[in-house]
């Protein structure tokens, strides 16, 4: 069975997008993406300096844009995307990326949205100092005591020994100095206590917005950051795309539901490589393909053949779980 999974923010870099724009049709997709968004993704996937691209309210769209212009090169048939795919999830922002992927969002929709979150959370954040910091080893017992000790949120249960740590640059530069046993603690490079109460009001507006869109139930499987669980309606996972912003993200409950399903082939959308590391740890003896330059695409669709399953198998897995 085939996952493929959508990057969260902090997982963008100066230029990532350089090389896919020399593939056909890829700038005319990614310019419509643009227009929608009222961003120049162009110039932020290839020229935009890291300080530019590091903005929440750039990161986001410009991270779903990479995710869904990329589509069209994976598969040549349209229908393929939901049909071929035995499960979609993303981390954070990724999962509006997912969900447009399995068709509960329309892409105009998801760019929408997530222009929407971007600015919401980079709003939210300017209110206080906040900040995220990775928390890497020690004993999973004492690293939540130390967070708590610290007034931190475990904003990110990514699995393999890693929790996302989230609250104010004071807390962070607490835990930075008193860090748990055996953990190294690395700061990231993002602006914002993101998937902690410090988003609510971002919450709020969200959830307004949310009740004028009109969704779709998901084409196939589609995995939840909230606690890992397949989500069957389309209603049900708007609304979790919007109190996910304030909750932690379940990454590692999601990789469990990966293999309960049974994966056997794992593909990451650009930018890649943060989730198949993840996953190199967690999911033993499946093969992982991060598709970090279009080099990669011969080798993401041998996959999609090796690893897909076909088309009236998902739909009616699918089905089978709306019932």
């Amino acid at each position: 069975m085939l996952v493929i999974v959508a990057p969260g923010q902090g997982s963008q870099t100066p230029g990532f997008l350089a090389p896919w724009l020399e593939l056909d049709g890829y700038r005319d997709r990614l310019e419509w993406l643009s227009a929608v968004a009222g961003l120049d993704l162009v110039a932020h996937g290839t020229t935009s300096d890291a300080d530019t691209i590091r903005d929440t309210a750039v990161a986001q769209p410009l991270l779903v844009a990479a995710g869904l212009t990329s589509l069209p090169t994976l598969f040549d048939d349209p229908a393929e995307v939901t049909g071929r795919v035995g499960a979609w999830a993303g981390h954070s922002v990724g999962e509006i990326t997912a969900a447009a992927a399995a068709g509960v969002l329309g892409h105009e929709q998801a760019m929408v949205l997530v222009r929407e979150r971007g600015r919401l959370m980079a709003e939210a954040a300017a209110a206080t100092p906040t900040g995220m910091s990775a928390v890497l080893g020690g004993d999973p017992d004492e690293v939540a005591t130390v967070l708590q000790g610290h007034g931190l949120t475990p904003a990110n249960m990514n699995g393999g020994g890693q929790v996302v740590a989230a609250g104010t640059t004071e807390q962070l530069a607490a835990l930075q100095e008193a860090p748990p046993t055996r953990a190294r603690v690395i700061p990231l490079q993002v602006a914002g206590a993101f998937h902690t109460h410090h988003m609510g009001s971002a919450v709020e507006q969200l959830g307004r917005y949310a009740r004028a869109i009109v969704t779709q139930d998901p084409g196939t499987r589609l995995a939840s950051n909230a606690d890992g669980q397949v989500v069957a309606s389309g209603h049900e996972v708007l609304q979790r795309l919007v109190t996910q912003v304030s909750n932690p993200v379940r990454w590692d409950l999601c990789m469990q539901t990966f293999a309960d399903l049974g994966v056997t082939g794992l593909i990451e959308l650009a930018p890649a490589g943060t989730l198949t590391g993840l996953a190199k740890r967690a999911l033993k003896g499946v093969e992982l393909l991060p598709l970090k330059t279009p080099d990669d695409l011969e080798a993401a669709r041998r996959m999609i053949r090796e690893h897909g399953t076909p088309a009236e198998t998902t739909r009616a897995a699918a089905q089978e779980e709306t019932q």
